[in-house]
């Protein structure tokens, strides 16, 4: 399968609901249809920021056929479809295939975080990607999974002409250099976050799926568009600024800061799904503040 070429900046959504915590997909298309009209090359569906882990599979499949009627053909849909069994994973990312995904994104399975070795990685991925319909987005997200992809197992994955890149949320510059530097031609490294951005683009990433995107679409762009345009000053001066509101929105206060932020900038956030908890008046006034600061709410 020909490799995709996954440049520019990348959301991945939240997933909306109400105040009883049912999904409200209606918030859903409605926040698709704002970011759509932005500079964002497509939207990541069920990923961490999507809450995926606290939601059924039929509320995946349900939210997959939302995002399906909402995103524009223009923007690329990409789809998370990662699950802790091999055989469970391939079964929803052919489920997204059919409700018409452009991209599955898969995480590393984590529940037996020991036993998940550089071996278990490239068994699981590797069945996946010669049995999937769909391009394979690897994901590392150590920090929520427990596991790391070390650089030697992706460069091993990316000479698999159905695994198109990966989504390093590591934050280890290094690691990706070395990736970029050995991985197949054609392989697309991504960032995992807008705080390293600039210099993962430096080193020769493609783009970034970050949550900074969601509340901060143009700026995320800009960065990278800059960086394309070898402005480099400008765009290490919006990395810099940035960098305060990305780890509140990620490390600090992450989905319940992502979507209070969202509110307060005209989207749709509602709650987090329990057992996630809304932010306390000290962390919103935080929140707010930094935001302010970056210039991403003007209010």
């Amino acid at each position: 399968m020909k490799k995709l070429l996954l440049a520019g900046a990348y959301s991945p959504i939240p997933t909306p609901f109400n105040t009883k915590g049912v999904v409200a997909h209606d918030k859903m298309a409605e926040n698709i249809a704002k970011w759509s009209k932005t500079s964002l090359a497509g939207l990541l569906v069920l990923g961490s920021n999507g809450e995926f882990t606290y939601l059924s599979d039929e509320e995946k499949i349900k939210v997959l056929k939302t995002a399906r009627q909402a995103i524009p053909k223009d923007k690329l849909f990409i789809a998370g479809t990662g699950c802790d069994s091999t055989r469970a994973t391939l079964e929803l990312t052919e489920q997204a295939a059919a409700i018409g995904a452009d991209v599955a994104i898969v995480i590393t399975p984590g529940y037996y975080p020991s036993k998940m070795d550089g071996h278990a990685m490239r068994r699981h991925y590797l069945e996946l990607a010669d049995r999937s319909s769909l391009p394979i987005l690897l994901y590392n997200m150590p920090a929520n999974t427990g596991v790391d992809l070390s650089a030697e197992t992706v460069v091993e994955l990316s000479q698999h002409p159905n695994i198109v890149g990966i989504k390093d949320s590591s934050g280890n510059v290094v690691k990706l250099g070395e990736i970029i530097r050995a991985a197949s031609l054609g392989f697309n490294v991504l960032a995992g976050s807008a705080g390293f951005l600039y210099p993962a683009l430096v080193l020769g990433a493609v783009g970034g799926i970050m949550a900074l995107a969601n509340i901060a679409p143009e700026q995320c762009y800009n960065i990278y568009q800059y960086t394309q345009e070898e402005r480099y000053k400008d765009a290490r001066q919006v990395q810099l600024k940035m960098i305060p509101a990305n780890t509140l929105v990620t490390a600090r206060f992450g989905v319940p800061g992502l979507k209070l932020a969202l509110d307060w900038l005209g989207y749709y956030g509602g709650p987090p799904r329990s057992p996630l908890a809304p932010l306390d008046k000290a962390q919103q006034a935080t929140l707010r503040t930094t935001l302010i600061e970056g210039g991403i709410l003007h209010t």
